[in-house]
């Protein structure tokens, strides 16, 4: 079973005016300490997700960390492939898991996310190497969000399964550490990490001791 670190930083590239700003901020988390990178592009085509995801993978693996950040693919399990990421993470509507293994393989990270305890049984069931369950609390970083399912949400999807578990939508330093105590093993952040990444990672890093 994998051991994943509290913070699990989401860089999207709709919150970054340019490719420079989104690579910038990989590497103030990385210099903070991070060693988990989800990378997001749902508005990019193919062409600008693979060049972004293999300069993200050059910068994080060049001595700026160590050990080096291992880096996670949303939803492309073939980018995923072709810019050597670490792993792959898909949602509801995306490739289904079995699918994105068989793409993977073995040796890759493979997470899913799930909004509810149906979902999270069914994830359960598979290969994916963590589960994440959320909204937890209202977030902006989805034009349509799912029902936000609190930190009850997290102590139920804590009792429907032992794999690593990552709580995801509208986590702040603020109230991570009541996440955690929910039973998260981890948690997903975007918004919190925008401004002054590395001061903001070293923040939530003492919130999560």
């Amino acid at each position: 079973m994998i051991v994943l670190p509290r913070l699990y930083p989401i860089l999207d590239a709709g919150c970054f005016p340019n490719a420079l700003g989104l690579i910038t901020a990989a590497e103030e988390l990385a210099s903070a300490g991070v060693t988990l990178i989800q990378y997001r592009n749902k508005a990019g085509n193919a062409r600008t997700m693979l060049e972004q995801a293999r300069e993200l993978r050059r910068r994080c693996r060049t001595g700026v960390s160590d050990p080096h950040v291992r880096l996670m693919m949303n939803d492309r399990a073939d980018l995923c492939l072709i810019a050597e990421f670490d792993g792959v993470h898909v949602g509801q509507d995306d490739l289904s898991p079995p699918s994105v293994r068989g793409i993977i393989g073995r040796d890759r990270w493979l997470g899913v996310s799930t909004h509810n305890p149906a979902q999270i049984e069914e994830a359960d069931r598979t290969s994916a190497d963590y589960l994440a369950i959320g909204p937890v609390f209202s977030t902006s970083s989805k034009e349509n969000p799912d029902p936000v399912v609190g930190l009850e949400g997290v102590r139920r999807a804590r009792l429907l399964t032992r794999k690593p578990l990552v709580a995801i939508g509208g986590i702040t330093r603020a109230n991570a550490a009541s996440v955690i105590e929910a039973g998260a093993d981890s948690v997903a952040v975007i918004s919190d990490l925008l401004r002054e990444p590395r001061k903001s990672a070293e923040e939530f890093f003492r919130v999560l001791r």
